[in-house]
């Protein structure tokens, strides 16, 4: 079959790891995907539990998905999981890094500098070290995808919020420089900026701050994990192989740039 005869945004044949995979937005792209036809590796860092109830929904979408535990700030960690990962589902061709930490607002007094460490460590540290184990194969194979899961409170500066936010313009940053660095490669570096999204971290946060929050929105609805998922098929696709170093903005139209 050519690509010109292939079905539109198929995954099929291709490995994705997606790094906090087994709840809210991590598990509706890794089902999207799943859909797509990919492979794919679902990280996780804690709750096994959770984690084999994730895998076995992603499973039920009829695509394949294993997991693979790992803390996803550290290099020998990484390295593990990506040996484990190519045994047994083949090179790794979609990194989609999501993996997050708490995000509590605060004002910029109540932070302390390990606040701040555990925000780099996360958005920063975590993207560099899996490209860096990624990018040997994805180079010789001269086909790649990083996507990263940023954030609209870069754009729009959102506040209390200042660790959170610095290290997404890190990793905003980071990805714009490594789009150029790796596209003689035909590896594309691209962002995915998604807004509040409800998922179940934010089970118990107050109705007023959502209902606020809702009448900002310009589509007048919530946004779903699912329909950031189907960003990330697309920026994953074949059809996307001319885009690179942009940013999605999956928010309801609450931001433009």
């Amino acid at each position: 079959m050519t690509t010109s005869d292939a079905p539109a945004f198929s995954l099929a044949g291709r490995t994705a790891l997606v790094t906090g995979a087994t709840t809210g937005l991590g598990k509706g792209i890794a089902r999207c995907l799943a859909r797509a036809g990919a492979r794919v590796a679902m990280n996780y860092a804690h709750d096994a539990d959770r984690a084999a109830a994730a895998v076995a929904e992603v499973g039920g979408c009829g695509g394949t998905a294993a997991l693979f535990r790992g803390d996803v700030t550290d290099a020998v960690a990484i390295d593990a999981m990506f040996n484990a990962i190519e045994a047994s589902l083949g090179p790794v061709d979609i990194v989609v890094v999501n993996a997050t930490p708490a995000q509590p607002l605060k004002p910029i007094e109540e932070y302390d500098w390990a606040f701040h460490q555990q925000m780099l460590d996360y958005f920063v540290k975590s993207p560099y070290l899996l490209a860096r184990r990624a990018l040997p194969g994805m180079k010789a194979r001269r086909h790649g995808r990083f996507i990263n899961i940023t954030s609209e409170v870069f754009h729009l500066g959102v506040a209390p919020f200042s660790a959170y936010v610095a290290a997404k313009g890190g990793q905003t940053g980071w990805s714009r420089s490594m789009c150029h660095e790796l596209a003689p490669y035909c590896i594309t570096v691209n962002m995915i900026a998604p807004g509040w999204i409800p998922v179940e971290r934010h089970a118990h946060d107050p109705e007023a701050e959502k209902d606020a929050y809702l009448a900002t929105i310009p589509l007048g609805r919530w946004g779903t994990p699912d329909e950031v998922g189907w960003a990330a098929v697309y920026l994953a696709s074949a059809e996307a192989a001319f885009i690179t170093g942009q940013t999605i903005a999956v928010n309801g139209g609450r931001s433009c740039w």
